[in-house]
């Protein structure tokens, strides 16, 4: 189905999300202190809306404000061309990797590859059970690199949850031997500090370097102390990948006192995260770069020695910004997207009551050179599709899609669906496609909807927490260049250069 009039949808559920109360006292007027991403087993539970927030759901549904409960809807410019449903593995769905004519899925009970040579018919080749959230998943070369970020009883894929509060505790990168796609082999563990929530890939010809994003330290956890404001660094050698280990912990923050010298949150920024770490960090190595979304800051930082990062600039947001998720550079590196996972990616923060400028993207333009570059805020995007108030939705993981002279990206929303948008002009994003369903449910706030969606020679997939695995087909002149661009690897927070 194809949505007629999105302004009506727009118009009609501006006055419900007004007349509902759970997002008012959800998020106040300032901005709503920032959770981590969703942990064990919250997929699969919700939160029950009050009576007359199931009742103002079901009349948008009816009126065609929203779609219909699991309906499909989309763009004229994208078709849809399949789902594939979990199977194996029923837990949470994350992050993706891509190489050759394989896709890996991420799962918080493990991951999952796909054949995609033929895009419309994905194929299953493995399913591999190795419980820990969030399992991201990135590739390199015959390795495969997974994040763990929940406390477990040892580094095995048969461990079991245990209290951070015991010694004994485990949290950290697996690597995986994948030469053989149909039958993968754990090669090695290494633990980190505060575990491994994201990861990113600095990839050599002889080692691989692990950028390890964790945060949340505790006094009362061992292996997990405050201040915590850098990343472990890990360097996997690829003809020995058991051999990999932890080579540093730079610190991205230096400041004074016991919290380090990231943003200090709450009470002198209210509602926005203390920095105890990074959530994400993206790379571009073809430029020595990398750009940090760290909770309460972001930063621009050179990995020109990549043992060695050093910071560049350091910005804020303690208006509009909760918590700083994730970052995409442009193909020029001229400008970075940062994003604000407001809610932690379990509110329903797409309405007129949180409004344009929070739960966002924010697009950063680069100016000056070398060790002067310095971080310039230009403009907010959010999509322009309000959901209902029991639908989570917040600025997530997207990924370029690799137009010469054009700034254009796809994203996942959870249930605000995949936007494909543009950000040419800094100042002016405007969203030039998009796919969604409607709400899981119309009675309690149920996490769902796509984590990661990304573009990789010539289609977009989409991981869905709850639906499993979808591929679209984006035809629209502005972006159909993209498709002669073909890469043998992708993982999005490695960003390559498309055009070398």
């Amino acid at each position: 189905m194809i949505l007629k009039d999105p302004r009506t949808r727009h118009r009609r559920l501006g006055v419900v999300a007004a007349a509902t109360g759970l997002l008012a006292a959800l998020l106040t007027a300032v901005p709503a202190a920032a959770t981590p991403d969703p942990g064990d087993g919250t997929a699969a539970s919700g939160k029950e809306v009050s009576r007359s927030t199931e009742a103002q759901v079901r009349a948008a549904i009816a009126d065609g404000a929203i779609p219909g409960q699991d309906e499909v809807v989309h763009s004229d410019n994208i078709e849809h061309l399949v789902n594939v449903p979990k199977d194996a593995l029923p837990g949470t769905n994350s992050d993706l990797a891509f190489q050759g004519r394989y896709a890996f899925a991420g799962n918080y009970d493990g991951f999952r590859i796909f054949d995609i040579s033929n895009p419309k018919a994905p194929k299953t080749v493995a399913q591999v059970l190795c419980p820990g959230s969030q399992n991201d998943v990135s590739v390199s070369g015959n390795l495969l690199f997974l994040s763990t970020d929940s406390s477990r009883s040892d580094s095995s894929c048969n461990s079991t949850t245990q209290p951070a509060t015991e010694k004994s505790s485990w949290e950290g990168m697996k690597v995986f031997d994948i030469s053989d796609k149909t039958n993968p082999k754990y090669v090695a563990a290494v633990e980190t500090a505060c575990g491994s929530h994201t990861h990113t890939l600095v990839p050599e010809r002889k080692n691989v370097y692990i950028y390890v994003s964790s945060y949340s330290p505790n006094a009362a956890y061992p292996d997990c102390q405050p201040p915590h404001d850098g990343i472990s660094v890990i360097k996997v050698p690829r003809n020995a990948p058991e051999k990999a280990a932890v080579v540093g912990f730079p610190v991205l923050f230096p400041g004074e006192g016991p919290d380090g010298g990231g943003n200090p949150g709450a009470p002198t920024n209210p509602g926005v995260s203390k920095t105890t770490g990074c959530h994400d960090i993206t790379v571009l190595p073809s430029k020595d770069l990398a750009a940090g979304a760290c909770m309460g800051d972001g930063i621009l930082f050179s990995i020109a020695d990549p043992e060695h990062p050093k910071v560049i600039d350091q910005v804020q947001d303690n208006v509009n910004f909760a918590f700083w998720h994730s970052a995409t550079f442009n193909q020029k590196a001229d400008k970075v997207v940062f994003t604000d996972e407001l809610g932690g990616g379990v509110g329903a923060t797409c309405n007129a009551t949180v409004g344009p400028n929070r739960g966002a993207d924010g697009i950063y333009d680069i100016v000056g050179k070398g060790d002067k570059r310095k971080l310039v805020f230009r403009s907010y995007f959010k999509i322009p599709r309000h959901q209902a108030d029991t639908e989570n939705c917040v600025a997530h993981n997207g990924s370029l899609i690799p137009v010469k002279g054009k700034d254009i990206m796809v994203q996942a929303w959870y249930q605000g669906g995949v936007s494909v948008w543009e950000f040419t002009d800094s100042s002016k994003p405007r969203e030039i496609g998009y796919f969604e369903r409607g709400p899981l449910t119309t009675d309690t706030l149920t996490v769902g909807g796509s984590w990661s969606a990304y573009y990789y020679n010539g289609y977009i997939y989409s991981n869905d927490i709850a639906k499993g695995f979808d591929v679209l087909k984006l035809s629209d002149r502005r972006t159909d260049p993209a498709k002669w661009v073909r890469l043998p690897e992708l993982n999005t927070q490695t960003q390559p250069d498309y055009f070398d």
